[in-house]
């Protein structure tokens, strides 16, 4: 491909690639399209394709057990919403990390990160994969441009089939349907091209009835040239609306490319991974089959019981009696035309389920419950007489570790999403901008810029060399559940009690806090042995100053250390006594050095 100019040859061959792509993850299409119908309880559709429906005049009964366990592991997941730290890897690069960590919360706040990682989550545990878009939108902020980022629906990602990391794919298209009106009104460049073209993306089985006629699809295609440089082309049909390789006013940027980074701006963040592709499976791939049988157990149990509690009867063709007043039970009296024999009428007797049915029904709820790790307890339930609430603790914190595992590893997802911001920050963070930060500090408004991002050259004992900061993330929960943060305020307390804030105790208790962890342990620390710190240095001060008042009285005949020592009370007597020694050898050196000779 030749790669200084992007014009319809080109796109033909980008669109040729993009029909491959999707051909690749046909499969991947179908399968969340049915798992959005079983999150939307439509489920019993699915099952009549598949010949599981049964009589479609039969009740079909939907139970939300699987969209509990949805709706659970999300609560989990917004409880744990992750805050970034910035960790330099120099020391050098410690006042940016500090100035970063407090920038890119509001950074994230801007974007309505919070709402994006909701939707996100959802998407995580139906489909089985959230994606996160990273971009740099040059229309916030009245023009001056900030980073966005989007929950991407992957019915509109296309990758080379077969990768497991999207970033070693040749080339990646985001697409999205957009409305012709509003194409040329921003294009007109675009007036009689907009025409129904060969592709089109799968769509999700709205309630809506969603019109597309006029609407077109607009292909964001990122691939890479030689040195890894990321380029970038939006098109519609074989019309180019924007190429990296195409543009005059910044003709660099077909050397430096679309991002400096190089990489996709797309993180992916699979729940349960499969190999060959970098999506994942989700709670619903994993608990349909047994919300099928659930179902179906339910609609036999229905219809039994809709059979034993609905009367039904035999009646003889030439019987004699009025069959609508005999069905109308409000009619006290019903006519017959002759003889009422004993077989005119009977009724129909229906055998009620055993026992078991029900257990198995029972049986299957606890497997799904048992799959999924959404076990009573993780919601509040308990069963087997558990009453105490530290029992009860123990056994959520063990339920929860089937969560914890799944948030841990979104949080490296996160990590690599913060990642990308911190790289945009470096590029387009040219200006100065206003941050207004909350901390323990209180309200403060700082003015950024990416200047301290920008690589340098340095001198050090290895010589002379150019380097570019670079830095770890750190990711812990921004906000926790009420039960832990009352654990933690519990813990404080039982702390206090014991008289680990005594200053005479700071020793044995920083010695034993060293031995354990939990939340804001080094505030502890610094809580306990500031003020053994201070007092320490308040006896020396004091100290030197009866040294010193002890030369005055030797020299003046005053009684200064009397004074000093009443003034300094009980506490300072103790000091004063303890250090008696060293005022009379003072007083003794003195009495040497002043005496004449």
């Amino acid at each position: 491909m030749e790669h200084n100019k992007i014009g319809p040859q080109e796109l033909r061959r980008a669109q040729q690639i993009l029909k491959e792509y999707r051909r690749g993850k046909a499969h991947l299409e179908q399968r969340l399209i049915d798992n959005e119908q079983f999150w939307k309880l439509r489920h019993w559709e699915q099952m009549a394709k598949e010949g599981q429906g049964g009589n479609p005049h039969d009740p079909q009964p939907t139970s939300g057990w699987l969209v509990n366990c949805i709706l659970s592991k999300h609560a989990d997941a917004m409880d744990c919403y992750p805050e970034p730290t910035v960790l330099p890897r120099e020391a050098g690069d410690r006042p940016e990390a500090g100035r970063l960590s407090r920038i890119l919360p509001v950074i994230l706040r801007r974007s309505r990160f919070k709402r994006v990682y909701s939707d996100a989550w959802w998407r995580k545990l139906k489909s089985g994969c959230a994606v996160y878009g990273v971009f740099w939108d040059g229309d916030k902020l009245g023009g001056l441009g900030d980073i966005s980022i989007r929950s991407m629906d992957l019915l509109q990602l296309f990758w080379e089939p077969g990768v497991r990391d999207i970033q070693d794919s040749p080339h990646f298209f985001a697409t999205e349907l957009v409305n012709n009106e509003a194409l040329l009104a921003q294009y007109p460049q675009l007036e009689g091209k907009l025409h129904g073209g060969s592709f089109s993306v799968s769509r999700y089985l709205f309630d809506d009835a969603v019109d597309t006629a006029d609407k077109s699809l607009v292909v964001d295609w990122y691939y890479h040239t030689e040195g890894g440089v990321l380029q970038y082309c939006k098109f519609v049909g074989e019309t180019v609306l924007y190429a990296t390789e195409n543009d005059t006013e910044e003709p660099e940027l077909a050397q430096l490319g679309w991002y400096r980074h190089g990489k996709y701006p797309f993180v992916f963040d699979p729940l349960f991974p499969e190999e060959g592709t970098p999506c994942g499976y989700g709670y619903v791939d994993l608990c349909k089959s047994p919300q099928k049988q659930i179902d179906l157990l339910n609609q036999a149990i229905l219809k039994n019981a809709l059979a034993g509690a609905t009367p039904r009867f035999f009646i003889r063709s030439d019987g004699a009696v009025n069959e609508e007043e005999y069905a109308d039970w409000t009619r006290p009296f019903v006519h017959t035309n002759g003889n009422l024999g004993a077989d005119s009428i009977a009724p129909i007797r229906t055998d009620g389920l055993d026992s078991i049915y029900v257990a198995y029904l029972q049986n299957k709820i606890a497997e799904m419950k048992e799959t999924a790790g959404n076990r009573d307890v993780a919601n509040g339930g308990t069963n087997g007489g558990v009453t105490a609430a530290t029992a009860i603790a123990a056994l959520q914190e063990a339920s929860g570790k089937l969560s914890r595992n799944m948030i841990d590893d979104s949080y490296e997802a996160f990590a690599d999403v913060v990642t990308l911001c911190i790289e945009l920050i470096r590029q387009f963070y040219t200006l100065p901008r206003q941050f207004r930060l909350l901390g323990r500090q209180g309200e403060e408004f700082i003015q950024y810029d990416s200047a301290a991002l920008q690589g340098r050259t340095v001198r050090d004992d290895a010589g002379e060399h150019y380097r570019v900061p670079e830095f770890d993330l750190d990711i812990a929960a921004q906000e926790e559940n009420p039960y832990k943060s009352m654990e933690h305020n519990q813990l404080a307390l039982q702390l206090f009690q014991m008289g680990f804030f005594r200053p005479d105790l700071a020793d044995q208790a920083a010695a034993c806090l060293s031995l354990m962890d939990f939340k804001n342990k080094d505030a502890v620390v610094e809580a306990i042995t500031g003020p053994r710190q201070e007092q320490q240095e308040v006896q020396r001060l004091r100290q030197r100053l009866l040294d010193v008042a002890a030369v005055v009285d030797r020299l003046k005949g005053t009684n200064l250390v009397e004074k000093l020592q009443q003034e300094f009370g009980a506490s300072a007597s103790g000091g004063a006594a303890s250090g008696g020694d060293a005022v009379t050898a003072q007083r003794g050196q003195t009495r040497l050095a002043v005496e004449p000779r």
